[in-house]
């Protein structure tokens, strides 16, 4: 049975585009495989995932037989989030653009679930991501135009950390111009609406 995990990143509760998008592929993932079950991680808004500080980051390097409390806690939070990548066969992730980049919750997520030993390792070819056998879809919600630009920081570092944890199966499906007018948003969601009833069939 397939599993399905829907990453929202945006701050909007599940109601941004971003989100939306992701949920109407999940949909439709479901109507194709109807025995096939769901995962909801809101990274943003219903539960957002704490910033890496000093204190969590010296948690996951500390040798569990010398973890205080604490450190367990911060542990047994990003195993959480690691066991449901690692059940996972098919990852939905909606990007919503920030100010030129990805919403800061979900750099920490990011940041909780790239541990060495768990979801890589080092090697003398340099590290090797270990989430492998897995496919992405990411969502990608933008008020302006940025795919193929400079400007669009988002799809190579969103590409690569995927990658450097294992996850090399990865297609962007992007809705632009939601902020240039009611056509333009109304045509571009369309366009991507009509990408996610070609990926579901």
């Amino acid at each position: 049975m397939t599993t399905l995990l829907q990453i929202n990143a945006s701050i909007n509760n599940g109601n941004g585009q971003s989100s939306q998008l992701a949920r109407q592929f999940v949909a439709a993932l479901q109507k194709r495989e109807p025995e096939a079950s769901v995962v909801v991680r809101d990274v943003a808004a219903a539960e957002p995932v704490p910033h890496l500080d000093a204190a969590r980051f010296g948690a996951f390097i500390t040798p569990a037989e010398q973890r205080d409390a604490a450190q367990h806690s911060v542990v047994a939070y990003s195993d959480t989030l690691i066991d449901e990548l690692k059940c996972a066969d098919v990852i939905v992730l909606g990007l919503p653009m920030y100010n030129f980049g990805v919403p800061s919750q979900l750099k920490a997520y990011f940041d909780h679930i790239a541990r060495a030993g768990v979801t890589f390792k080092y090697t003398e070819h340099g590290p090797v991501g270990l989430l492998t056998g897995k496919k992405a879809y990411v969502f990608a919600a933008r008020g302006g135009l940025y795919a193929g630009t400079p400007l669009d920081t988002q799809t190579h570092y969103v590409r690569d950390f995927l990658r450097f944890v294992g996850i090399t199966e990865v297609e962007f499906i992007y809705a632009e111009g939601l902020a240039l007018g009611p056509q333009s948003k109304e045509t571009n969601l369309a366009r991507a609406a009509a990408e996610i009833a070609r990926l579901a069939a």
